[in-house]
C-alpha cells in the first residue's frame, strides 16, 4: 500500500504545474502526445517538440519510477506499469491513450 501512494504521488508531481507541464498539456491538448499502459509518455503525431519533450518527460519519470522501485523493494516495471494506469485513469476525455494493443485512441 505504502508503495501505491509513493506511485501516486510521483505522477501526481509529474503533472504538477510548471512550464514543461504547460507545454505537456498543450502537447496532450493538441493530439500530439498521449499517455501509454507502460507508464511513459509516447508520441501520437511525430514533430520535433512533442519527440523531445516526450523525451524529457520520459527521463524523469524513469528517474522517478526507479527511485519508488528502490525504496519499496519492487520492480520498475511494477512501479511504471501501475503509474501508467494511473495515468490513463486520469486522463481527460478527448486526449490520447494507447490500448495494450498498441493502439491510440481518444479516450
Amino acid at each position: 500500500m505504502q508503495a501505491i501512494r509513493h506511485i501516486i504521488f510521483a505522477v501526481a508531481l509529474l503533472f504538477a504545474g510548471s512550464a514543461l507541464a504547460m507545454d505537456l498539456d498543450s502537447a496532450k491538448n493538441q493530439g500530439l502526445v498521449g499517455e501509454q499502459p507502460n507508464g511513459y509518455l509516447g508520441v501520437v503525431k511525430a514533430t520535433p517538440e512533442a519527440v523531445e519533450l516526450v523525451s524529457d518527460i520520459n527521463q524523469k519519470r524513469r528517474r522517478a519510477y526507479q527511485r519508488i522501485a528502490q525504496q519499496n523493494g519492487i520492480s520498475l516495471d511494477q512501479v511504471a506499469n501501475l503509474a501508467g494506469q494511473k495515468a490513463i485513469e486520469k486522463t481527460p476525455a478527448g486526449e490520447y491513450v494507447k490500448t495494450p494493443t498498441g493502439q491510440w485512441v481518444a479516450k
